[in-house]
């Protein structure tokens, strides 16, 4: 399955984003903290060039904690400051804030020199589609002002959302690049829902996924599925998982698009528990 999803309004924001980096005093790039890699967008690299940035993995309440931890510092080794943050309950707000202010304080100091008053920090918030960007705006806000949902492409355009005194965000649309060199980074973003489903093949995504687990998280699958290991005949272990599940299709089978979706399903609502999907030993 190869898998590339590229919508017209993504071209687009690359130019808006190319465009307004002369409006903000820094870039909020928000990461899946379950892809710490593999959902950064190579792409932002070439559009932001020196411009203040701060890495914020979101969704961590999702996210292997000692993982997380290693990428933190992985990051902050590469000489890129980040946090880990819980956008959907609110969580790690503050130190976004904290941050924040001081990564700006040598460019404050300098407008002080000059006599001039700080304002509100000019934030740019950039990330892939589903990352969580616009519930994170309106944890910031306090209310809804932008539209939030649980598939990609929920923002198209660009808006300004005031937060306090204190910030000021620029929402963006989700952007992807338009072609994965790496096949392996799109199976990571379609199983944690960064591409819509009606693009992907499920069952190869749901092979995927059982075999990542198999490698990286043995125990969970065994105590989901009660397998050990995924048979080299793949029918085998969607018999194995349906009938434990109890996915059966009209004529009593076992329906194999049931199981797929099911698979992918508890892999996204958390019932194999926490997982990274980006493992730092792996990169290094």
């Amino acid at each position: 399955m190869t898998i590339q999803w590229f919508p017209g309004h993504m071209a687009k924001a690359r130019r808006e984003v190319t465009e307004n980096l002369k409006l903000v005093d820094i870039i909020f790039e928000l990461i899946d903290a379950r892809l710490p890699l593999s959902s950064r967008n190579p792409m932002l690299d070439e559009v932001v060039h020196q411009k203040t940035r701060l890495l914020i993995l979101n969704k961590m309440d999702m996210a292997d904690d000692t993982q997380t931890k290693k990428w933190i510092a992985y990051f902050e080794s590469k000489g890129h400051p980040t946090v880990a943050i819980n956008s959907l309950e609110g969580k790690g707000l503050q130190t976004v804030f904290k941050a924040s202010k001081e990564l700006l304080k040598p460019k404050w100091d300098r407008m002080k020199e000059r006599g001039i008053k700080p304002r509100a920090i000019r934030a740019m918030i950039v990330g892939i589609p589903n990352v969580g960007k616009s519930t994170l705006i309106n944890r910031f806000a306090k209310k809804n002002i932008a539209k939030t949902g649980n598939t990609p492409g929920v923002t198209k355009r660009q808006q300004w959302i005031k937060v306090e005194k204190e910030i000021e965000l620029l929402d963006t649309p989700g952007i992807l690049w338009p072609k994965f060199e790496d096949q392996e980074i799109g199976y990571k973003l379609a199983l944690t829902g960064a591409i819509k489903d009606a693009v992907i093949n499920m069952e190869d995504l749901a092979i995927y996924g059982l075999r990542f687990l198999e490698s990286h998280y043995p125990r969970r699958m065994e105590e989901r599925y009660k397998v050990t290991t995924v048979s080299e005949d793949l029918v085998e272990t969607f018999d194995h998982i349906g009938k434990l599940r109890r996915c059966y299709g009209p004529g009593g089978e076992v329906d194999y698009d049931q199981v797929a979706e099911l698979i992918v399903r508890d892999i996204r609502n958390q019932q194999l528990g926490k997982l990274t999907f980006d493992f730092v030993n792996e990169y290094e």
